[in-house]
């Protein structure tokens, strides 16, 4: 399946989950019903995937933590924030770019209307 195609489901389901329960809810019930969305659709999905750090000889197991990732490389950032910032884009990019990944969505649930909440994040360093 094309990256296109699985953002248009995991958009399709984010609009679908916020009509339902409509901004204002906790993050983590947000996260479970987009997996669980994701999930009924077809696709790979983990969540709370550890993304270890290497430097050097050194290994540090639990440096982030991922939110969603679905189909081994689209990675999901999920907030339920006042406004996204750019500490929020860092994040999800620095998240692409230790676990080499290309494309992720930053998707903020606290929106009134939830496609405004939406940022398609490219790693250009892959």
């Amino acid at each position: 399946m094309e990256d296109k195609e699985i953002t248009s489901i995991i958009i399709g389901s984010a609009i679908k989950i916020h009509k339902k329960i409509g901004p204002g809810v906790l993050e983590n019930v947000y996260k479970e019903c987009l997996f669980y969305e994701l999930k009924k659709a077809g696709l790979k999905v983990q969540k709370e995937v550890t993304l270890p750090i290497n430097y050097v000889d050194l290994h540090l197991e639990y440096g982030y933590r991922i939110d969603i990732l679905v189909e081994d490389r689209i990675i999901l950032e999920l907030k339920t924030v006042e406004y996204l910032n750019d500490k929020h884009l860092a994040q999800i990019l620095t998240y692409l770019r230790l676990s080499e990944n290309k494309l992720g969505l930053l998707i903020n649930f606290n929106e009134p209307l939830i496609k405004n909440g939406i940022k398609r994040v490219v790693n250009h360093y892959c």
